[in-house]
Formats: structure tokens, C-alpha cells, sequence
């Protein structure tokens, strides 16, 4: 009995070493790059694997002849903003790519305005355009649920969907479709797009981040820019997490980047305030406390933080 590795077709009576196949893949190195970029999201993770077992498999059966019909990959991300859905979908891409089920593996983010026309006529070219640019890779549509407006009789959203639904039908082995949004509207959506949901397998869920993993996300970032939290002020980073999580618009990490990039700015202002002062490294790379609390969440319980630059 033969051993193959990495022919394109064997013999019945031969056997193929999964593992060789899955380290010549290089699947784990975008795996593990999920995991440095991506703090938590523990089930989206093991979902991201289990896709990536099943593809391999298919490539291996190909091996020996075994027909099948190519796995249906277009994706459905619900969750709240700023919860790596869009992370996600460009390591998607990665792994498309490397197991020879698209061509580029690149990622085309759209919403509903680089689809939609406003006039008769203007759908169609503009929805097709964004799928030519997005063919050999993902498609990853934002908000999905705007396309559909029954409400409205002159819009043209049902247009572009239904050249989706034919898209992603008949181009499926070339192009993966990745719709996203809150939950609740994507299942309305789906409701009332049966033609979607009967189209899209992989139904996968974002949870919200918790307030330890939200800090986290926080020290990496900052590590990311050469920054840290002095130890009073990762503790009021901390407290701050813990209010900014009650109020509207919070946004997870998306959230997150925006208070750090406040609380840098309130930092420089803290040291140009003292200009003559020599100062060190330490100094250029540390957030004090000072610098996390003069947020309006804590000095106005503000609700529109985000919005008004808490």
C-alpha cells in the first residue's frame, strides 16, 4: 500500500498523511495570527477551525476521486460593532486562498450605498462592479439588512439582491458572500429573504467582549504604539471600562481605540503643559491615571461618549 502526500489524484488503496497536507496548507499560520489579533471570541474561533477542517478534508477527498459539491461558504457575522467581524473575514479570505478554494482570498468591504443606485437603471452596474472587484476573494457586505426596505416601493435594494442571490449560486467555488450586522436584523432580514438564508451555511455569532478582555485589547494596542498604562492608570482605564459598557453607542474594541486615542491626546497636552520640563522615555510612553479620568464619563456620566469625544 503507497503513501501520498501531495499528488493531485491516488489510488484507492493509497493513503494521504493529513497532516503533511495541513502543514503545506500553512492554515495555522493564519490561524495563530488570529489569535495575536483577536482577544477572546473563543467560539468564533473554533467555528473559523472547524471551516478550515472541513475544506481541508474536501481537498483530500478530491485526491481520490471522491465527487462532491463544492461546500457552500457563504457566511452570516452577527454581533454588536467592533467585535472583529471584519478581522475575521480577511483571515477568511487567507485560509479561501490557501486551500485553493479562491483565487486572491482578498477582502472587498461594501454597505448598501456602494451597491444601491438612486435611480432606474444604476443598481445593477454598480452592484455588479463591486462583485467583479470582489471575484477570487470575499465579499463582505456591512449592515446587509439596509439593503431590503419594503417600505419604500421606489427603492432599489431588492435589485441588487437578487443579483447577489444569482452570484452567489453560481459563482460559489470563486466567491465567498459574508453578510454582517446587529442579530435581531439580520434575522428579519433572512425572514424576509428566504432566497438568502437557504444560500448561506455558516451562521456565526460575535459575543461582546467583557471588561477584562476589553482591557486586554487595551494594553495590546497600546503596546502596538509603544505606549503603556502606568499602574494607576490601567486601574482608571479599568473603571472607566466598567461605565463606558453601560452607556449607548458602546462599540467593544471600536470603543476602546477611540478612548485611547483621547487619553493619548490628553497625555501630550499634559507634558506640552510643562514644556521646560526634560522628559524621558517613560515619560513619552506612559498613560497616567490623570490622563484616563479627565474622560466627560467620569466627570459628566456623559451618554453620548463616543459621539462627543469622551
Amino acid at each position: 500500500m503507497s503513501d501520498i502526500k501531495n499528488s493531485d489524484t491516488v489510488a484507492d488503496d493509497a493513503k494521504v498523511d493529513l497532516e503533511a497536507e495541513f502543514n503545506a496548507s500553512n492554515i495555522q499560520e493564519v490561524l495563530d495570527k488570529l489569535d495575536r489579533e483577536l482577544i477572546g471570541l473563543k467560539p468564533v474561533k473554533t467555528r473559523i477551525r472547524e471551516i478550515a477542517a472541513l475544506l481541508l478534508v474536501d481537498r483530500l477527498r478530491k485526491k481520490f476521486e471522491l465527487t462532491s459539491d463544492t461546500p457552500t461558504l457563504h457566511m452570516c457575522f452577527t454581533g454588536n460593532p467592533g467585535t472583529g467581524k471584519t478581522t475575521v473575514a480577511m483571515r477568511m479570505g487567507e485560509i479561501l486562498k490557501r486551500l485553493g478554494y479562491v483565487r486572491e482570498g482578498h477582502l472587498v468591504t461594501v454597505t448598501r450605498d456602494d451597491l444601491v443606485g438612486q435611480y432606474i437603471g444604476h443598481t445593477a452596474p454598480k452592484t455588479k462592479e463591486v462583485i467583479k472587484k470582489a471575484m477570487g476573494g470575499v465579499l463582505f457586505i456591512d449592515e446587509a439588512y439596509y439593503l431590503y426596505k419594503p417600505e419604500n416601493e421606489r427603492d432599489y435594494g431588492a435589485e441588487s439582491i437578487e443579483i447577489l442571490l444569482q452570484i452567489m449560486e453560481n459563482n460559489r467555488d470563486d466567491l465567498v458572500v459574508i453578510l454582517a450586522g446587529y442579530k435581531d436584523k439580520m434575522e428579519r432580514f433572512f425572514q424576509s429573504n428566504p432566497g438568502m438564508r437557504s444560500r448561506v451555511a455558516h451562521h456565526i455569532d460575535f459575543p461582546d467582549y467583557s471588561a477584562a478582555e476589553l482591557l486586554s485589547i487595551a494594553k495590546l494596542t497600546l503596546a502596538k504604539q509603544n505606549y503603556r498604562f502606568s499602574e494607576a492608570g490601567e486601574k482608571a482605564f479599568a473603571d472607566y471600562l466598567v461605565l463606558r459598557m453601560k452607556l449607548p453607542h458602546f462599540a467593544n474594541a471600536r470603543s476602546v481605540r477611540n478612548a485611547l486615542d483621547r487619553a493619548r491626546l490628553r497625555q501630550a497636552n499634559r507634558l506640552f503643559a510643562d514644556a521646560k520640563k526634560k522628559l524621558s522615555k517613560i515619560d513619552l510612553i506612559t498613560l497616567e491615571a490623570e490622563d484616563v479620568l479627565a474622560s466627560r464619563v467620569f466627570t459628566e456620566g456623559r451618554t453620548d461618549a463616543d459621539a462627543n469625544g469622551a
